[in-house]
Formats: C-alpha cells, sequence, structure tokens
C-alpha cells in the first residue's frame, strides 16, 4: 500500500489508448483468417467441379468439419481464458498456430489425382477438419485481445473495424491472386476457375500470406503481454472449468447474440457455398470479373467501417447494427430478384457490370459495418459477464458467437449440396451448355431463404440490452471490483505478520 495516494502498489496501469501502428498490427492477422476464408468458400466449387466429387459429399464433407471446429471453438477460448505463461494467455496459442494452418491450405487444394471418390472424400474431410482446427488456435485467443486492449465503448469498434477490414483484405487478397493471375483464362479453360492446374499454385501463395501475417500480428502485439490481465493461479479441473463455463454463459445478452446468429448462420452457409455458382452460372462471369467485384468488396469494407462507427455514435451500436443489415439483405438480394423478373441487364450487357459493382459496393459496406457492429456488440458482454462472475472471460464469450455460426454454418453447409440436387445442378458443367431453367430454379429456391432467415436474425437483435451507459457502469463496477482485490492482496501478509506478532 502506498501510504501517500492509498492506492496499492502493485495496481496494473490501464492500456494505453491504441495507436494507429499497434491497431494496424493487432488486425494484420485477421488476413490469415480472410485467406483461409476464401480458400474453403471456394471447396464446393473446386471439389465439386475440378475434383468431380458429388455436391452432395463436398458439402457433408464441409458440415462435418465445421461442426467439430464449432466445438473446438470453446475449448481453446477458455483455454486461452486460463493460461499462465512468460507470454500470456493469448500469444502462445497464436505463434503455434503459423505453419499448421498454412501447409492445411496446400494439402486442401492438393487431392492426389489417383484417388478414387471415397478417397478423395476422405482426404477433403480430414484437411478441411484440421485447417478449421489450426486456423482457431489463431483467430480464438486473437479476438479475445480485442475487449481488452480496448476497453472503452467506441474505441472497441474502432479496433475490431480494423480486425474486420483486414480479414476482408485476406480474403479479397486471395481472391484477387486467383482471379486476376490464377485463373487467366487459356484456350482450354477460358474461364479460368475451370482449370486443375491454377488450384495448387494459389494454395501455396495463399499459404505464405497467412503464415506472414500471422507471424506479424503476434509478434507485433507482443510486448503488449506484461499489461494484459494474468489469471490467478487456481487449479482448475474439469468439473471447475464447466461451472465456470455456466455461469459465464448464463447471460442474457448473450443468448440474444448467440440465436441472432444462429439464424443468421443457416443463411450464411447458402450464400457462401453458392456464391460462385451464382457469379459462373447465373451471371456468366470472368474469373477476372470476379476478381473486380472481390477488390470492390475490400473497398466497400474500409468505407463500411467508418460508417459503422460514424453510425453507432449517433444511435448505438444496436440501432446501427440492424439498420445497417437490413438495408444490405435488400441490396444483396435486389439484383437476383430483377434478373428473375426480367428487369435487369442480360449477361454480358454493357450496364451489368457496372451495376453489379454498385450493388456488391453497397451491400459489401453495409455487411462488413453491421458485422463489425455485431461483433463488438458481443465484446461487450465480457464487462457485464465479469460483473456478475468476477472473471474474465473473453475467449469464452468471443468463441461462443463462432460456435453457434460454425455449428449452424456447417449444417446449413449441407443446404448448397441439397439445393444442388434438387434443381438437378450437374457436375463439370460448362457455362453457356447448362439448361437457364436449371440456374433460375437455384436463384428462386435460394432467395426466399436467405432473405427469411436474415431478417428473422435482424429482428432478434432488438432484445439485446447493452448500451453505452449500460457499458460504462459495468466498467466502473469492474475497477472497483479490481481495486478492492488489489488492496486486500496488500492488506493480507500484514494481518498475518501483525497476528503472530501478538
Amino acid at each position: 500500500m502506498d501510504a501517500r495516494t492509498n492506492e496499492p502498489t502493485n495496481a496494473k496501469a490501464p492500456p494505453p489508448r491504441l495507436n494507429f501502428r499497434t491497431k494496424f498490427l493487432y488486425g494484420f492477422g485477421s488476413i490469415a483468417y480472410g485467406v483461409l476464408t476464401q480458400v474453403t468458400t471456394l471447396l464446393l466449387f473446386f471439389y465439386n467441379q475440378v475434383v468431380g466429387l458429388s455436391a452432395q459429399a463436398v458439402s457433408a464433407a464441409l458440415a462435418i468439419a465445421l461442426v467439430i471446429d464449432a466445438v473446438w471453438d470453446p475449448v481453446i477460448g477458455h483455454l486461452s481464458d486460463n493460461l499462465r505463461s512468460p507470454w500470456g494467455r493469448r500469444h502462445p496459442f497464436m505463434y503455434a498456430s503459423a505453419v499448421p494452418i498454412a501447409a492445411s491450405v496446400v494439402f486442401l487444394m492438393h487431392p492426389p489425382s489417383a484417388f478414387d471418390a471415397a478417397q478423395k472424400f476422405l482426404w477433403l474431410l480430414v484437411f478441411v477438419v484440421a485447417a478449421r482446427l489450426v486456423i482457431s488456435l489463431y483467430e480464438m485467443p486473437s479476438s479475445a485481445l480485442a475487449p481488452e486492449l480496448a476497453p472503452d465503448y467506441h474505441d472497441r469498434t474502432t479496433v475490431l473495424s480494423y480486425r474486420w477490414v483486414l480479414g476482408v483484405l485476406g480474403s479479397a487478397l486471395a481472391a484477387s491472386l486467383g482471379n486476376f493471375w490464377f485463373f487467366r483464362p487459356t484456350a482450354a479453360y477460358p474461364q479460368g476457375q475451370l482449370n486443375p492446374a491454377a488450384w495448387g499454385p494459389m494454395a501455396w501463395a495463399s499459404a505464405a500470406i497467412a503464415l506472414v501475417s500471422i507471424i506479424v500480428s503476434a509478434a507485433g502485439t507482443h510486448h503488449y503481454i506484461r499489461r494484459l490481465h494474468r489469471p490467478p493461479a487456481r487449479k482448475v479441473d474439469v468439473v471447475r472449468s464447466l461451472r465456470d463455463i455456466a455461469a459465464t454463459l448464463r447471460n442474457r445478452n448473450l443468448g440474444v447474440a448467440l440465436t441472432a446468429w444462429l439464424i443468421a448462420g443457416l443463411s450464411f452457409g447458402l450464400y457462401g457455398g453458392l456464391a460462385l455458382y451464382f457469379y459462373t452460372f447465373f451471371w456468366a462471369l470472368k474469373a477476372s470479373q470476379i476478381g473486380v467485384l472481390m477488390l470492390v468488396n475490400l473497398v466497400s469494407s474500409l468505407v463500411g467501417a467508418f460508417v459503422a462507427a460514424a453510425f453507432s455514435r449517433a444511435v448505438g451500436k444496436k440501432h446501427a447494427c440492424m439498420a445497417m443489415f437490413f438495408a444490405c439483405v435488400v441490396a444483396t438480394q435486389a439484383p437476383i430478384l430483377l434478373r428473375l423478373l426480367g428487369a435487369f441487364p442480360g449477361n454480358g450487357a454493357a450496364l451489368l457490370m457496372p451495376i453489379l459493382i454498385l450493388s456488391h459496393f453497397v451491400a459489401g459496406a453495409l455487411t462488413n459495418g453491421g458485422f463489425i457492429l455485431s461483433t463488438s456488440m458481443v465484446a461487450d458482454i465480457t464487462e457485464e459477464a465479469q460483473v456478475k462472475t468476477g472473471r474474465r472471460a473473453e475467449g469464452l464469450l468471443m468463441s461462443t458467437n463462432t460456435f453457434i455460426t460454425k455449428a449452424t454454418t456447417g449444417v446449413s453447409a449441407l443446404l448448397p449440396g441439397l439445393v444442388l440436387a434438387y434443381v438437378g445442378f450437374p457436375a463439370h458443367a460448362r457455362p453457356g451448355a447448362i439448361d437457364v431453367g436449371i440456374v433460375h430454379h437455384m436463384a428462386w429456391v435460394y432467395l426466399p431463404i436467405t432473405s427469411i432467415l436474415s431478417f428473422l436474425s435482424i429482428a432478434v437483435w432488438g432484445f439485446y440490452r447493452i448500451d453505452k451507459a449500460t457499458h460504462e457502469r459495468n466498467l466502473a463496477t469492474v475497477a472497483e471490483a479490481q481495486a478492492a482485490s488489489e488492496i486486500a492482496a496488500e492488506i493480507a501478509p500484514d494481518a498475518v505478520a501483525a497476528a503472530r506478532l501478538g
């Protein structure tokens, strides 16, 4: 105890306000997640249209992997919450993930050509499971850093904006390398995404990008370790861990967030699995044109991050998030609906790409802004849970969000394959040679399912109850409890010594 200030001498200074360099380096590791997201999004197309597996088999493998990964995420989150090491709670996991992530990307895109269908299915299953497990070694601890690095209500959104935008950059970078470089058209493959020889080199490039981004991010935030929370030394057995997890998860606002993400995950799975089918067969786009749309998404993410921060300051995170997601659904679905109704430029028309670019820009800005805000809302539950339980559990809380999303997306990963089977979509299809009725049938099935699920998810967010004032009260309560604990820790040894002298 310091007699001059009546403050505990071992009290930690709060983390300083983050500068641009730290925010950028923190978010830089999300490039790896964006790269792997892009790679896994292409797996249905690659293994169905290039390798030749049935869409149902590929979807089944992706669904199994996502469900396994969903269960794995809370385990990693909880372990990182309680780890005591010289490198803190999060960084050991982050460093350990880099090489396995890169290796898994390479193996995913190199199924042996001599394998039969059953062996190729097993190859896909093993390595997509491996890829998802090892990316969680980075993603869960890294995402758990955000609430502690940025305790302020609005600054937290800004930090997560860097993370989200750089994740989109990773996806756009991987997509651009594919569509502008590796998927260049040849005489045999005018649409280069159908060229088997293009996928291996793209995998090596993606793996290298992921490896570098993780190492740079972990090293760039390493100096913060000494300022971050260190869990108390205690014996943590399975029973106690389960009690801690149950206590943390008994939270109304977390229940709202998880329900909203559960519903949205069903829509995301269907959208992600069929995106390249729409680009290739519905809009008849070349790889370079798809690449342009991916770059538009990158630019729009920057706009979305700015709009999200400004909009949330004006109306609060919840209302801004709901409004942006609602407008996003309209912007995303309108071109498809208009095409089906015959009120949209035909494939190859001069106006097609400009209109698609505009719609992608608007939808991308709204989507990215909504995701940034919803993630920040989940992060705000950290202090509310700490008030009730006395423990910081950012890893567990952030992982429950991904648990629900991945579990439902895993189940819904079956949907694209089922839709393709239902409409009779053939493997090894060629644009222009496939019946347009089959392509439109796919769109008519896709459109109402994704729209209804998206609007229902948005409505659920209306029950979320943490605003700026609530968050600041939680921060004050946490600070008071920490100060009281540190004072008690200072007084206890003196009391014991006095008792002995007495």
